[in-house]
């Protein structure tokens, strides 16, 4: 579907474009009348000083230069705070957008949110800053190519209605081509941002993965054998002939920044070559304007002012779709960023937190009743029902894919169920009061969630002081932090860690090894003082000694009345469980059957 030249949705989910479209056209249409006036009294001095030997004097032509002076200052007045006024636009759109785009994102579901990922970091990252040369380039020369066309060329046809006819049947032809062009460019841009956002992809997986090749001593590779079939070899995977790639990644690297260039040089080409076309349209035809003006001139069949107004304005027609032929492709890679923007602004629009019912007198038992959450190929989980209550442990065991971590979100109303329900005392947690809700919860995913700042700063999110005893309530933690931390091993990585708790650590918990990241997220759900505990693989990173100790401190926590859910298949972890809930999948052709 072709996209609207000004798309709807800019002007409702960017308020300051509002202002800046209303302005620009303001002054739009300024610039147009000075382009008129400037025309016709340039027109009238040139032609009188040719035609009227008395009036070669600049005293003659006071009130027309004056006025010929005036529009020139104006329209480069009113062109010179358009520009302003658009760079200022662009700055503003693009924060405004940045900023509802991550708003948005963090309300998705984090099966959503997994999938969009990478394309939110590429739009936000950079993408939408392609919506400055929108805003700056493009709005405003697609604003004088609605306004100045038709009035220059009515001027024009009074004056010369030769010159109107000849601009009449010669303007279609640019907008004729860049339709042409747009055909052959379309999805380029698409296609590029989607491209850059698969190579965003692999740069941050290898990149990721670099410290783990390090202490293998792998980062600099092998050599890879890449086999290659001729047509006549007698069966796939006879290699007739084989070349030596370095698998390093530099080489990689290198590819992948090869792919981008070409990729980038191709759209280059493409927007060189479309220019030219509608360069070369436009000058010849204000040249057939020029040689129709010439010849009538010369025969007498035309007044001198006449040709001059025409000659004058002829280039003004065209000017301006020259110009949003030009800006198009510029545009075109911000608005296929914004494109994706507005999607998620729409996919988030229903999420919208519009409050629920207060949590009053909670007793913590969570009820599951025939909970099934579709997938791909089925649903996972497919008809769980399980009451978790306060004062034990619950384990969630079952095969990979069966939808544990999923009821887990399920239980935290961060996605909606397909079929059945989840309620906390009773009360559907769909019709909860979400933040208040999270705050009864402490939650431990498979891959904790570290943000850049001091430990002191990480350990806090869940309500925890580091350095001050845990606050003693219903459902209470162990002693203290300290506690909690020889519980998890965390006391061994701070000793090591001069600044302790004041140790800064990077995005996710960049700074610490794996297996402390680990310890730190659990320390953090242990010393925090939530009746609710849900805990995702809590021991898949630890030693028998500290798995030992974490489990003993969750069995803990539930006899102090806490209800304690934790996903796990490790034997040692089912045997710590008070109660074993099987969480199975369901095919579609079993459902089916």
């Amino acid at each position: 579907m072709a996209r609207p030249p000004v798309d709807p949705r800019l002007w409702r989910y960017a308020r300051s474009a509002r202002r800046y479209l209303a302005l620009s056209v303001a002054l739009s249409v300024l610039i147009t009348g000075s382009i008129v006036v400037a025309a016709v009294m340039l027109a009238r001095v040139l032609a009188g000083v040719v035609t009227d030997p008395g009036r070669r004097t600049l005293g003659g032509w006071t009130t027309e230069l004056l006025v010929l002076a005036l529009a020139i200052a104006c329209r480069v007045l009113a062109t010179w705070l358009q520009a302003r006024l658009a760079h200022r636009a662009g700055a503003d759109v693009v924060a405004e957008l940045e900023t509802a785009v991550l708003t948005a994102g963090a309300r998705l579901s984090p099966r959503e949110l997994d999938t969009r990922r990478t394309e939110l970091a590429v739009v936000v990252g950079t993408g939408l800053s392609g919506l400055r040369g929108y805003l700056i380039g493009y709005v405003p020369a697609l604003l004088l190519a609605v306004l100045v066309p038709p009035i220059v060329l009515a001027v024009i046809a009074i004056h010369d209605p030769v010159s109107g006819l000849i601009v009449v049947v010669t303007l279609p032809l640019i907008p004729v081509f860049m339709i042409l062009i747009g055909l052959l460019t379309q999805g380029r841009a698409e296609a590029t941002l989607a491209a850059t956002t698969r190579l965003s992809d692999q740069l941050l997986d290898l990149f990721a993965g670099m410290p783990t090749l390090r202490a293998l001593g792998r980062e600099r590779g092998g050599s890879v054998v890449a086999e290659r079939n001729t047509p006549g070899s007698s069966a796939p995977g006879v290699a007739d002939s084989s070349e030596t790639r370095p698998a390093t990644m530099a080489a990689r690297v290198r590819d992948l920044g090869d792919a981008l260039r070409q990729r980038t040089m191709r759209a280059l080409r493409v927007a060189f070559l479309s220019s030219m076309v509608l360069e070369m349209l436009a000058t010849l035809s204000v040249a057939l304007v020029a040689v129709s003006i010439g010849l009538r001139l010369v025969f007498g069949e035309m007044s001198l002012y006449a040709g001059l107004v025409a000659l004058v304005l002829a280039p003004e027609v065209y000017l301006p779709l020259r110009m949003v032929g030009e800006r198009f492709h510029a545009a075109q890679d911000g608005m296929a960023a914004a494109d994706k923007a507005f999607a998620v602004l729409e996919s988030a629009a229903g999420t919208t937190d519009t409050g629920g019912a207060a949590v009053t007198d909670f007793a913590g038992v969570v009820e599951l009743r025939d909970l099934s959450v579709r997938t791909r190929n089925g649903f996972a989980p497919d008809g769980l029902s399980a009451q978790l209550r306060p004062g034990a442990v619950t384990v969630l065991a079952g095969p990979n894919g069966s939808g544990k971590s999923t009821a887990v979100q399920a239980i935290l109303g961060l996605l909606e169920p397909d079929r059945g329900t989840v309620t906390i005392d009773g009360i559907d947690v769909r019709e909860l009061d979400q933040d208040e809700w999270w705050a009864h919860v402490a939650w431990l995913p498979q891959r904790p969630v570290l943000v850049p700042g001091t430990l002191r700063e990480n350990l806090e999110l869940f309500g925890a002081k580091a350095g001050a005893p845990v606050a003693h309530g219903p459902a209470r933690v162990v002693d203290d932090l300290e506690a909690a931390c020889v519980a998890t091993g965390f006391d061994a990585v701070l000793n090591e860690l001069p600044d302790r708790w004041d140790t800064v650590v990077g995005p996710g918990g960049v700074g610490l090894s794996l297996g402390q990241r680990q310890r730190l997220a659990l320390t953090r759900v242990l010393a925090a003082d939530r009746p609710i505990l849900l805990l995702d693989e809590p021991t898949a990173h630890l030693d028998p000694d500290s798995e030992a100790a974490v489990l003993a401190a969750l069995r803990q926590r539930a006899r102090d009345g806490a209800t304690v859910v934790v996903i796990g298949h490790r034997p040692t972890v089912l045997a710590a469980g008070d109660h074993v809930v099987q969480v199975r999948a369901a095919a579609d052709d079993l459902v089916g059957a």
